[in-house]
């Protein structure tokens, strides 16, 4: 039995649900925050977290795209707008969050695909994730 995922958990879930949004909708950055703020599951989040992410992934989104693009197996327009979302996720906490060990990011991105995404894409996105981290987090990965 899994166990339900807690605050840091529940505000990465609302964040792929926004990234997807923002995909498909063609939202920016300020209108998704508006809306995510005004549902009610967002008292049971990370406000500050969430909004760093959206305010970052969005203002990096050329260079979070590239790193994707340097280690997927296929062009961007080919990844499912979930994959996609659980991606940039990832490469926002590989990149911008040193206090998340890379495995824990690596294995929340995988879970997120588990729970999300199509049926194989928690291999893909472990693989991509497993063979940015040695780049993004050199330091890290060196003394693992």
């Amino acid at each position: 039995m899994s166990k339900a995922p807690g605050r840091r958990g529940r505000t990465r879930e609302l964040l792929v649900q926004a990234l997807y949004q923002m995909q498909v909708a063609g939202h920016d950055g300020d209108e998704i925050l508006r809306q995510f703020h005004d549902r009610p599951e967002f008292s049971q989040v990370e406000a500050a977290f969430f909004d760093e992410a959206i305010r970052e992934i969005c203002a990096s989104l050329a260079e979070c795209e590239a790193d994707i693009a340097r280690y997927a197996d296929r062009p961007l327009d080919q990844l499912d707008p979930v994959e996609r979302g659980i991606l940039l996720l990832g490469m926002f906490e590989l990149r911008n969050r040193a206090d998340i060990p890379f495995r824990v990011v690596i294995n929340e991105a995988v879970n997120l695909s588990k729970r999300f995404g199509a049926s194989d894409s928690h291999k893909f996105v472990n693989g991509l994730l497993d063979r940015a981290a040695p780049v993004l987090r050199a330091a890290e990965k060196g003394g693992a």
